[in-house]
């Protein structure tokens, strides 16, 4: 700490933070970067596959997820080394762009990293590791290319899409309604499909969650389902050929916005104030009648008079409607957000062909169902489960299942899962390999063996023998000439993925291996840490 003064004689205090520091450089850097993203890739290495392990994460405050979905595991671990951030981030954009895949995309970095130990401990240059890894990573993208196969999404209904959905939905904890959940999502997705331009708006399939029941209970409601009832119990329960007026505005009297005292001196300036306000419900309700609505949905609430107003007028009324379904209700219905009583007009108004009350179980919980909108077709899965976690955890699951339903539609090429793509891959890049005379070489055979990496883990969390099943794997590829060679996980008798019908989006693999790869470049361009002495 060190005394000065600035231009005007003003004395300031300087304090030496950089003792406080700690800093690394070169080996010793690297090593500490690549041992702390690889502690995130092990963590997460257990729930890969159809047999993967699931994950019990408890927050702060005490709630409990379990859940083996990669994307959700590494965003609720409390992750500090800011290397090991970057694979939270890898998982994200994985999640972010095709929605499934996060778990694989975060292993197969761990694994590179593991190579790039390995090489790095040989004395090969990290920035010669990265152009072998680049290299190699082109080499198994074209060769992806080479082996994806068209599947024509139409034929047998739909049952390409189907089967997609289930390979998706097979590692989670709903993978014994897989084939039932998987028909759900497609079904919704080709109901809000655009299937002439290849584009799925995904914000028209609203999932709903609500505990009670069992996962069989899910089901697809063809129209939006909002977890709101009539504002009153003696509204009517159904408006048919209904016309919304939406709203953003109270039914309140107007507040002013600074602080107000009013001093009432009699009875009769008491029964003015009263009458004003009833008036100003009544010039409200007034409005929404007088535009043609037969039914009101508000953002915000309104008091018992305003509701009672609503009753007698014969107008039925939801309150508290969220932003999210008040734009969603505008985008399906054509309805118009209308933010003062003053603007309502007939234009507005938006239609759908009903709304009901509808209630579930023996509970007294009611929600409500817009039916047959007028400009698109908004659908809402609602998903049943015995409790929180199941429900929350098959929210995630139907996510996934729809991302890559969407990604068929977009680009119809997939590849053979149970680690048969990047078996073959590998096997691809290690040919390659004998061409390279450079140093690169050892990090382009690293690659393959990073790659052999994913159907070792499988076999792994599967029970089974990794060395052996890996090996048979690779040996029956070369002879046959079969890149759908890949793991038994389920044990069904086969190895080739196609009889087994699992398969995953080509867009999907090519995201994961261009992503891992990287990710991996960046770290290992990280030659100094500055970081605080408790890091």
């Amino acid at each position: 700490m060190s005394l000065a003064f600035d231009d005007y004689g003003r004395p300031y205090i300087i304090l030496r933070e950089q003792g406080s520091k700690k800093r690394m450089k070169g080996l010793e850097a690297y090593k500490s970067n690549i041992l702390a993203a690889k502690a995130i890739a092990n963590t997460l290495s257990s729930s890969l596959g159809p047999k993967g392990m699931d994950k019990m994460l408890v927050s702060a405050d005490g709630d409990v997820s379990v859940t083996n979905d990669g994307a959700t595991i590494v965003e609720k671990m409390e992750i500090q080394h800011p290397t090991a951030k970057l694979l939270v981030e890898l998982s994200q954009s994985q999640d972010a762009e095709i929605g499934d895949g996060t778990t694989g995309v975060v292993v197969l970095a761990g694994k590179l990293l593991e190579q790039a130990l390995t090489l790095l401990d040989k004395g090969i240059h990290p920035l010669k590791i990265s152009d072998g890894f680049d290299r190699a990573c082109d080499v198994a993208i074209k060769h992806l290319d080479q082996i994806a196969e068209e599947i024509d999404i139409q034929q047998n209904d739909h049952e390409a899409l189907i089967q997609a959905a289930c390979t998706a939905l097979g590692s989670k904890v709903v993978s014994k309604r897989k084939r039932e959940l998987g028909k759900i999502a497609v079904t919704a997705v080709l109901d809000v499909a655009d299937l002439t331009r290849k584009d799925v708006n995904l914000d028209l399939i609203k999932i709903q969650t609500k505990t009670g029941g069992s996962v069989e209970d899910t089901r697809l409601i063809s129209g939006i389902l909002i977890d709101k009832d009539m504002s009153h119990p003696q509204m009517k329960k159904e408006v048919t050929d209904a016309k919304i007026c939406l709203l953003t505005c109270p039914f309140e009297p107007p507040k002013p916005k600074t602080k107000h005292n009013i001093n009432i001196s009699n009875a009769e300036d008491y029964k003015k104030l009263y009458q004003q306000e009833q008036q100003y419900f009544v010039d409200m309700v007034k409005l929404v009648k007088n535009s043609g609505a037969n039914i009101a949905l508000c953002q915000w609430g309104f008091d018992d008079e305003a509701n009672h107003l609503l009753l007698q007028n014969e107008l039925p009324a939801v309150r508290w409607v969220s932003g999210t379904d008040v734009e969603l209700i505008a985008m399906a219905t054509g309805a118009r957000i209308i933010p003062r009583f003053q603007e309502i007009t007939p234009q507005k108004l938006g239609k759908a062909g009903s709304i009901r009350e509808v209630q579930f179980g023996t509970s007294n919980e009611r929600m409500l169902v817009i039916e047959n909108c007028q400009c698109t077709k908004a659908v809402t899965i609602l998903i049943r489960g015995g409790s929180q976690m199941i429900v929350d955890e098959a929210k995630r699951s139907i996510h996934d299942a729809i991302c890559v339903i969407r990604n068929l539609i977009k680009d119809n090429r997939i590849v053979y899962g149970g680690g048969s793509a990047e078996l073959a891959c590998a096997l691809q890049v290690l040919q390659y390999a004998d061409e390279v005379s450079s140093v690169e070489q050892y990090a382009v055979r690293s690659f393959a063996d990073a790659l052999e990496g994913i159907p070792n883990c499988l076999a792994d969390n599967c029970g089974l023998n990794p060395i052996t099943s890996v090996a048979q794997a690779k040996s029956r590829q070369l002879a046959e000439k079969n890149p759908r060679i890949g793991i038994d996980c389920m044990e069904l008798g086969t190895s080739d993925m196609k009889e087994q019908k699992i398969y995953e989006t080509l867009s999907s693999k090519k995201q994961q291996i261009q992503l891992a790869t990287q990710v991996v470049k960046m770290i290992l361009k990280i030659d100094d840490v500055i970081a605080p002495d408790d890091y």
